[in-house]
């Protein structure tokens, strides 16, 4: 088998992974002859096709994304300036990991039914998602910076590079596995988390909103399309995402 060969079954796994477990849900669909409990795949692509066409079907979306993302983006930023000076200060760290241990521990439920005796619904799922990826940036980029070789900065220190350049240069690509690796887990984590926060606190125009309604009223195709149009967002989004570090971080800005 040549290299051209296996490049190519390298790219069709994910998709023959997928058409497996799509036939093992038709199969079980069609044994079991219950559409109210389960629909056919066939049944959710139709319903989903439909939902396409409608502009609620693009204002939940839309509005979802624009809360999750904004709380995603305020604790990407926020995660990096407190990883920057917990690294530096150690009285800050000892100051600001409890606190954060203490967002990864407490229950998301117990956080969204708190946060909505203090703020309005539509509010909520921004804040949710702010503090289930906070944590995760924070930690990782801790964590490269702690690891990035001491020799490169002495050196530069002794050629007197500007720290411009030694940010460009040094820090930014020690640190691109590690932000990688955050934002992989922590927009993922804080996209379900948010559209969690969504079905609790019903906002309006959100798909969480759309999901406790199909829920409710026993629209399970429905119920069905929306959750796949939360997994494939989920999914363009860690891609996206990881695309443009990389190919940030791939370049050498020296």
């Amino acid at each position: 088998m040549n290299n051209k060969t296996k490049k190519s079954l390298k790219r069709a796994a994910p998709w023959l992974a997928l058409l497996f477990w799509l036939t093992v849900w038709l199969l079980i669909a069609l044994i079991f002859k219950k559409p109210l409990l389960l629909p056919t795949p066939i049944a959710v692509a139709k319903k989903l096709g439909a939902l396409l066409c409608t502009l609620p079907f693009w204002q939940a979306l839309l509005l979802s994304l624009l809360r999750i993302m904004a709380g995603i983006v305020a604790a990407i930023a926020l995660g990096v300036l407190l990883a920057f000076l917990c690294a530096r200060l150690k009285v800050l760290d000892c100051i600001v990991a409890p606190l954060l241990d203490l967002f990864k521990a407490t229950p998301v439920a117990s956080v969204i039914f708190l946060l909505l005796l203090f703020m309005g619904r539509n509010t909520v799922p921004l804040f949710i998602a702010f503090a289930m990826a906070l944590p995760i940036v924070f930690a990782n980029v801790k964590e490269g910076l702690l690891q990035a070789d001491r020799q490169l900065f002495e050196m530069a220190a002794v050629f007197e590079v500007p720290r411009a350049r030694i940010l460009r240069g040094i820090t930014l690509p020690s640190l691109t596995p590690y932000l990688m690796a955050a934002c992989r887990a922590a927009i993922s984590l804080a996209w379900k988390a948010g559209i969690a926060a969504e079905v609790l606190a019903v906002p309006e125009h959100a798909l969480g909103r759309a999901i406790f309604e199909s829920k409710q009223y026993l629209l399970t195709d429905e119920l069905f399309a929306y959750t796949v149009t939360v997994l494939i967002i989920s999914a363009a989004l860690e891609k996206a995402t990881l695309y443009f570090l990389r190919d940030k971080g791939g370049k050498n800005p020296c």
